[in-house]
C-alpha cells in the first residue's frame, strides 16, 4: 500500500538509528513509558493511583471519573502515541502529511465526506458533562506530550513529526471512521448494479443469496433443533456420507479453566506446531463492465486504521441456563489484525464506579465491558445506512444539479492537502441536498455515473449533532436496563448489534443506530436523485428499533446475522453475513445444558467449520483416477471440519475451497466478487445444489468444476508445501499476521516486531480466522480475527475473563509488545481484578499522578 514511499524508509531509519535521534537504542529506551514513581498532572482533582499488572494491564484508581479520564488519556498516549497520531490524521484526511502521495486519495475522500468536521460538530452536541470528560482526557493526552517532547515514540523522528496538541475532535473523528469501515452498503449498491447487467434476476439470486428459511434471527431467539449436525446442511448427503459425528465434536480448545488472581494467562495449551518446509432506479446511459476499484480506498484506510474486514460474535445467557444462577455475557469483535491490535485493556475504579474492558487509544471511553451494574458488548449490524444517489448535472449551468422543483446550486467550498514531499495539493469539494459528491474522488464512480452525472452518498453517519459519542459515555455509567435504553437512544452510527446483562439478573438485546426510511426502493442499487421518488423520510423511531428483553428462550446471540426476518415491516438491510457462525452458535444453545464462563470460553475457542461440513458431501461423493487427488480425498473422509492448524484436512478442504471459488464465481465474473469476501461460501452451496446452469450444463451439477477444482488444489498445495501430504499442515499456511504497522516495513527491524503466529480457525469458525482479499502469493494468511476477547461473569464482575491479541504497548522493546500473542492463539484468559491495597501487596509498579502544586 505505502510501497513506494517504504523503498526508501529503512535509509531513513538507519541515518535516524546512527546518530540522527541521538543513538537509535537510547531513542527506543526514552520512549518507554514510566510504571513506577510521581507525576505531576495539571486540573488533577486529587491524587490518582495506577497500578500495572504482570501483563501490563493499567488500573487506575481515582476520585471521580474525571480524573480517570486525565489519567487514562496520559497513559493511552505513553503506551500508543503513534497509533493515535495516524487515527486521528486518518480522520482529519492528514495521512498525506505522514506518507506522501500514496493516501493522498485517501485523505481527498475522507476530507470529502467532512468527518473531522462532523467531529467538531459531535463535540459541540455533547452535554456539558460529557464534554468535561473529552476534555480531561484531550488534557491527559496533552500533558504527556508536553512533558515528553525529548522522548517521543521513535516513529516520530523518523518521520520527522511533531505531534499537535491533542483535540477533542480528535477522540470523536474514530468514531466517524468506525462508521464509514462498517457501513459499506454504497459499495454493495455498486457490485449489485454492475452485476445486475450481466445477469438474470435467478442468477443474481444465486450470487446474493439472503439466509436460509431456517438460519438464526437475533431478535428471535429459540432452541430450534435437537443439535443434531447432519439436520444443519443438505441432511440427506451429509448423513450418507463417512461423516457423521456428535453435534459438538471437534474444535473444543478451551477446555475446563482454571481461574487466577494474579493475572497470569488461564486455559489449556494445544499441542505445539510442526515447522513446514517448504433496489432502486440506476441511471446509465449504457452498459459498465469495469470492475469497481474504490475498494482500494477502504482497503488502504482499513489497513491504516485497523478498521478493516469488520465481524464479531456475542452471546449473552440468563442466569436461569447458567451454573452460577446470574447471566453470562460474551463477546469478541473481528477486526484488522496488526501489532499492536487495536484494543487496550484497562480497568478505571472510582468511589462509584469500576469500569474493566476494552479501550480504543485516542478514545476517553471503556467501548466492550463491565462496570460492576452492567456488561455490554458489540457486533457490527450490517443496516443499509447508505444510499449512492445519481444526480443530473443542469445542462444550462453545471455548477447545479437537477432536483424537485427546478435546479439547485451545489454547495462547494475548498480544502488544501498538504503532502509530504510534494507540493500542496487544492481539493474542492461538492455537495447535494443528499450528502457530498463522492464521484469528484473517485475515478471509478465518476466513470459508473457517465456524462453530465454525478454521484451523491446520503449516509446516516453524516448527520449533523451526532450524540453517539455521548451514548457511549452514558452506557458506561448506566446500573441498569432503563438507563442503558436512555443512552442508546442518542445512539446514531455506526449501526451495532449490544447486548445487555445486569446483575438483577436482566439480559437483553438492542440493534442500535439510526437507519434510514426510504420513499420508495430498498436502496440496493443507486437511484435517481432529481425525481426525489427514492429520497428518505427520516428514521426508523427508537421506539421501532429491534430489541429483546428478558426472552423466553433464555439467551440472544449475534454473529452479524440477520437481526429481524423476512416479515419485518421495516427494512433494515439485506447485506448480512453468511449465517455459518450463528448456526454454530445456535447448535451450542441447542445442546448446552447449564452454561459457565468456561462453555463461553469453549464457544470462542471453537474451530468447526459448518461451512465445511456442508459444502464437503459435494466434494466425497466425486471420484478420480489421479493417486494423489485420490488420496488427498481419502484424507477427508472422516473428518468432521474441525479447523486443527496442526492437521492436513483443513489445508486440503481450504485449498479446495480457495480453487472452486474462483472456478464457479471468480473467473466468470471477474474481481467484482472480492467485494463479497473470499469464499462466498453460501452462494457456492446455492450453485452447487441447483441445476448446474451456472456451469453451462442444463441437467448436471458442477461436478465437472468441483472436480477440476480439487485437482488443482491438490497441485497447488504439492507445490507449496511439498510431496508428502502426511506433513502438510492448516497452521503452516494459515498465519496470523501481526506485523508492526511502521517498523514491519524496514528490514533492519521487520522480522524483530513481526509476531505473526499459525492459528486454527477459518472464515467461518466462531474463533474466527481468514482474510476478506486473499493475496495469491499467500491466500490462506489471516488477517483478521478476534483482537479482543471478553467474557463477563455477573455472579461476580471479578471473575470476568479478558484477552486481546498482541500486547498493551506499542513501544517494540517492551516486554509487553507481544508477550500476551501466545495465549490469545490459545483462547487463554486473565482476570482484572484487585484492590489498591491487594495490588501493592503483590509488588506491582505503582504510578501516582498528584494534583499541580500550587
Amino acid at each position: 500500500m505505502l510501497r513506494r514511499w517504504f523503498r526508501f524508509l529503512w535509509l531513513l531509519v538507519i541515518l535516524a538509528l546512527l546518530g540522527v535521534a541521538g543513538g537509535g537504542v537510547a531513542a527506543f529506551h526514552r520512549a518507554q513509558p514510566h510504571y513506577k514513581g510521581q507525576v505531576e498532572m495539571p486540573e488533577l482533582g486529587a491524587p490518582v493511583h495506577v497500578f500495572r499488572d504482570q501483563v501490563g494491564v493499567p488500573h487506575i484508581f481515582a476520585a471521580n471519573l474525571e480524573d480517570a479520564a486525565r489519567t487514562l488519556g496520559y497513559v493511552h498516549a505513553s503506551e500508543r502515541l503513534f497509533q493515535m497520531e495516524i487515527q486521528r490524521r486518518a480522520g482529519a484526511g492528514r495521512l498525506a502529511e505522514m506518507f506522501g502521495s500514496s493516501m493522498l486519495d485517501v485523505d481527498k475522500f475522507t476530507r470529502t465526506l467532512g468527518l473531522y468536521r462532523l467531529a467538531k460538530e459531535s463535540y459541540a452536541s455533547l452535554s456539558p458533562d460529557a464534554q468535561k470528560l473529552v476534555d480531561a482526557y484531550a488534557g491527559g493526552v496533552n500533558e504527556w506530550l508536553a512533558t515528553h517532547r525529548f522522548s517521543l515514540p521513535p516513529e516520530f523522528y523518523i518521520l520527522r513529526l511533531t505531534p499537535e496538541p491533542w483535540q477533542p475532535a480528535d477522540s470523536l473523528v474514530w468514531g466517524k471512521l468506525m462508521a464509514l469501515q462498517l457501513s459499506g452498503n454504497y459499495r454493495h449498491e455498486i457490485l449489485r448494479a454492475q452485476m445486475a447487467q450481466q445477469f438474470s434476476p435467478a442468477e443474481m439470486n444465486l450470487l446474493f443469496p439472503p439466509p436460509p428459511a431456517n438460519a438464526p434471527v437475533t431478535t428471535r431467539p429459540e432452541v430450534t433443533k435437537s443439535g443434531a449436525i447432519e439436520k444443519t446442511g443438505d441432511s440427506s448427503e451429509w448423513a450418507n456420507s463417512e461423516q457423521r459425528s456428535p453435534p459438538l465434536a471437534g474444535g473444543v480448545r478451551g477446555g475446563v479453566l482454571s481461574t487466577s488472581t494474579d493475572n497470569r494467562p488461564i486455559g489449556a495449551n494445544p499441542p505445539p506446531v510442526l515447522p513446514r518446509k517448504g433496489g432502486g432506479t440506476l441511471l446509465m446511459e449504457r452498459t459498465v463492465k469495469t470492475t469497481i476499484a474504490s475498494n482500494s480506498i477502504f482497503d488502504k484506510l482499513g489497513a491504516i486504521t485497523g478498521l478493516a474486514q469488520a465481524a464479531s460474535n456475542e452471546w449473552v445467557i440468563a442466569g436461569a441456563h447458567t451454573e452460577s444462577g446470574k447471566p453470562i455475557l460474551a463477546n469478541d469483535p473481528h477486526l484488522g489484525l496488526e501489532a499492536p491490535v487495536l484494543w487496550y485493556l484497562v480497568r478505571l475504579v472510582t468511589p462509584d464506579l469500576t469500569l474493566t474492558g476494552a479501550t480504543v487509544p485516542g478514545l476517553p471511553v471503556v467501548l466492550l465491558g463491565q462496570n460492576g451494574h452492567i456488561a455490554w458488548g458489540f457486533t457490527t449490524t450490517g443496516s443499509d445506512v447508505q444510499d449512492l444517489f445519481v444526480e443530473t448535472i443542469d445542462p444550462q449551468n453545471p455548477d447545479n444539479y437537477l432536483a424537485p422543483g427546478g435546479a439547485r446550486s451545489f454547495e462547494t467550498h475548498h480544502e488544501t492537502i498538504v503532502v509530504k514531499g510534494e507540493p500542496d495539493v487544492k481539493l474542492t469539494i461538492r455537495s447535494t441536498r443528499h450528502g457530498p459528491v463522492v464521484s469528484d474522488v473517485d475515478r471509478d464512480l465518476a466513470a459508473l455515473a457517465g456524462s453530465g452525472k454525478v454521484m451523491a452518498l446520503a449516509f446516516t453517519a453524516l448527520d449533523h449533532g451526532d450524540a453517539t459519542p455521548e451514548a457511549l459515555l452514558r452506557i458506561n455509567r448506566a446500573s441498569n436496563w432503563q438507563e442503558f435504553k436512555d443512552a442508546l437512544e442518542l445512539y446514531q452510527a455506526p449501526p451495532q448489534n449490544i447486548v445487555y446483562a445486569d446483575t438483577e439478573g436482566n439480559i437483553g438485546f438492542f440493534a442500535a443506530g439510526r437507519v434510514p426510511i426510504r420513499k420508495k426502493g430498498d436502496g440496493l442499487v443507486p437511484a435517481d436523485g432529481a425525481s426525489g421518488d427514492y429520497d428518505w423520510d427520516g428514521t426508523i423511531p427508537f421506539e421501532e428499533w429491534p430489541h429483546v428483553y428478558n426472552p423466553p428462550a433464555g439467551f440472544v446471540f449475534n454473529a452479524n446475522n440477520a437481526i429481524v426476518s423476512s416479515d419485518s415491516p421495516r427494512f433494515y438491510g439485506a447485506d448480512w453475513e453468511e449465517p455459518f457462525r450463528a448456526e454454530r452458535v445456535q447448535q451450542f444453545f441447542n445442546t448446552v445444558g447449564k452454561h459457565s464462563a468456561d462453555t463461553s470460553a469453549n464457544m470462542q475457542a471453537d474451530i468447526v467449520s459448518i461451512a465445511a461440513r456442508q459444502l464437503l458431501p459435494y466434494l466425497l461423493r466425486q471420484s478420480f483416477a489421479d493417486a494423489r487427488a485420490a488420496k488427498a480425498l481419502a484424507m477427508l473422509r472422516g473428518w468432521d471440519g474441525t479447523m486443527d492448524k496442526d492437521r492436513p484436512e483443513p489445508l486440503i478442504f481450504e485449498a479446495w475451497l480457495y480453487e472452486l471459488h474462483k472456478r464457479l464465481l471468480v473467473n466468470k465474473i471477474g474481481d467484482q466478487m472480492k467485494a463479497q469476501g473470499p469464499f462466498d461460501a453460501l452462494a457456492m452451496l446455492g450453485i452447487l445444489a441447483n441445476s448446474g446452469s451456472w456451469c453451462g450444463l442444463q441437467d448436471r451439477r458442477c461436478d465437472d468444476a468441483v472436480r477440476r477444482a480439487f485437482g488443482d488444489a491438490v497441485a497447488l498445495l504439492t507445490k507449496r508445501d511439498g510431496e508428502d501430504m502426511k506433513k502438510w499442515r492448516w497452521g503452516t499456511e494459515h498465519i496470523t499476521v501481526l506485523r508492526h504497522k511502521f517498523w514491519s516495513h524496514v528490514p533492519l527491524l521487520k522480522k524483530l516486531t513481526d509476531l505473526s503466529v499459525p492459528s486454527s480457525g477459518d472464515f467461518y469458525t466462531l474463533d474466527r480466522g481468514g482474510s476478506a482479499a486473499t493475496d495469491p502469493a499467500h491466500p490462506f494468511l489471516r488477517t483478521h480475527g478476534a483482537g479482543f476477547r471478553g467474557i463477563y461473569d455477573l455472579s461476580d464482575p471479578a471473575k470476568s475473563r479478558f484477552m486481546i491479541a498482541t500486547g498493551e504497548s506499542g513501544s517494540i522493546f517492551s516486554k509487553h509488545y507481544g508477550d500476551l500473542v501466545k495465549p490469545w492463539n490459545d483462547v487463554q484468559y486473565f482476570l482484572l481484578t484487585g484492590t489498591q491495597d491487594e495490588l501493592k501487596a503483590r509488588g506491582l509498579p505503582e504510578l501516582v499522578f498528584e494534583p499541580e502544586k500550587q
